[in-house]
């Protein structure tokens, strides 16, 4: 069954047109208030009510909804202040690191009131920080599954105190392994009467069994869940010769106007290769991939977000999860392995309503996998031939991709989080 139909606990989101209508504690609405946003996303709308009157909730909802508030808002609202020296009383379990860093900056942003205290738990850097924010007493904690297994078995994390547990991206953390460290951490929040969350872009067989293992009544919140390109996204393909794919990526990149701009490729080899021509053609751009230590990724994530660089080029770690605002366009530089990635991948950019630009670049050999991708969202993407580009070979563009689509006006004034003021 899809996870959007027979969804009889989906809540009626038309009444509800502001944060204030929701049922959040004071201080969290002026922290809301305080980042300008006013009116909540579905996502929002549907599940905070429901988690804030303590029920257990299923999350539906594509990239860029909101979704990481969905649960932060009421988690804090009934976490409620500080207690020292308490042992964990929340949980939020997610993928990646990066994405974990992320949940940690919105809880602390939206619960600086209550003073609470954040743990962030992941892999890749030392045990020593971590052991001490656990030991000082850690209201929530972030945590990847395998580094949270490790402390749980060093004992510097007590999880039987957890009230309050959040699986974040459960079919990512399927996809890349993590069911079976999963399955563990949840036998670990023992405690009776636990709430649990959980959020999901799609729901499988084995999310499903999860699920039935692990939630009590749950209420489903389904907001668009089916995988297709966001409407404000204009994307096309480039067909060209493989020995030109490179010149055909600097060509494109030129012919844009690009504020932040994210190219993908299917390798982290193929990554660094880029990364390093782009650097010499003098891009400011950076890498991001999994082969790279904590600390390259953090500050390759912060200088795309401050501008200082305009170009990341990365794997699919940065495809899902991650919070980019602003990307103004995406580039495939190489077609994806699995169609959905594909979806993922453009909908880095025109997120919340924004307008976006993702171009693929198609070289011969990955046709068939284009007709996989198109099969998938039940759409052709319009083929292009870039005017200015020298070919070698000229390209064979499809004939029903003959009329341009046209051009959506960007929309400023909304965002992930909301709508702004």
């Amino acid at each position: 069954m899809d996870p959007g139909d027979d969804l009889a606990g989906l809540f009626n989101t038309q009444d509800m047109t502001t944060f204030k209508d929701l049922g959040l504690a004071p201080a969290i609405l002026s922290a809301v208030e305080e980042a300008g946003y006013t009116e909540p996303t579905p996502i929002q709308a549907g599940a905070i009510p429901h988690i804030i009157d303590g029920r257990d909730v299923i999350g539906s909802a594509q990239t860029g909804t909101g979704k990481t508030a969905a649960f932060a808002l009421p988690a804090l609202h009934r976490l409620g202040k500080h207690q020292k020296g308490a042992a964990p009383r929340c949980l939020v379990l997610g993928p990646t690191r990066e994405l974990a860093a992320q949940v940690k900056e919105q809880f602390e942003k939206y619960g600086k009131d209550a003073q609470l205290k954040c743990a962030l738990i992941h892999g890749g850097v030392g045990y020593g920080r971590q052991r001490q924010e656990l030991e000082a007493g850690a209201d929530v904690v972030i945590a990847t599954p395998g580094r949270l297994i490790d402390h749980v078995q060093q004992r510097t994390a007590d999880l039987r105190n957890v009230d309050l547990l959040i699986l974040d991206e459960v079919d990512r953390m399927l996809d890349m392994g993590f069911i079976d460290d999963v399955k563990k951490i949840i036998k670990f929040c023992s405690k009776q009467g636990r709430q649990t969350l959980l959020f999901s872009a799609t729901v499988s067989e084995e999310i499903k069994r999860l699920i039935a293992r692990s939630l009590k009544d749950p209420v489903e919140v389904a907001i668009a869940v089916k995988i297709t390109p966001a409407e404000t996204v204009k994307h096309e393909v480039y067909p060209v010769g493989a020995m030109q794919k490179f010149d055909l990526l600097v060509a494109l990149i030129e012919s844009m106007e690009v504020d932040s701009m994210i190219i993908f490729c299917r390798m982290k080899i193929g990554a660094d290769r880029i990364t390093r021509w782009l650097q010499q053609h003098k891009y400011k751009v950076a890498a991001m991939h999994a082969d790279l230590n904590q600390k390259a990724r953090n500050r390759a994530l912060q200088d795309f977000k401050d501008g200082n660089i305009k170009i990341l080029v990365a794997t699919d770690i940065a495809s899902r999860g991650l919070d980019i605002a602003n990307v103004t366009h995406v580039i495939n530089y190489d077609v994806p392995e699995h169609p959905e990635d594909y979806v993922h991948r453009i909908g880095r950019t025109g997120r919340a309503q924004r307008e976006g630009d993702a171009a693929t670049i198609l070289a011969p050999d990955e046709e068939s996998k284009l007709d996989a991708i198109e099969k998938f969202i039940d759409q052709l993407i319009p083929q292009r031939k870039l005017e200015s580009f020298s070919y070698i070979h000229q390209p064979r563009i499809r004939e029903d991709s003959s009329s341009k689509p046209k051009r959506r006006r960007r929309n400023s004034a909304s965002s992930k989080f909301g709508r702004r003021r």
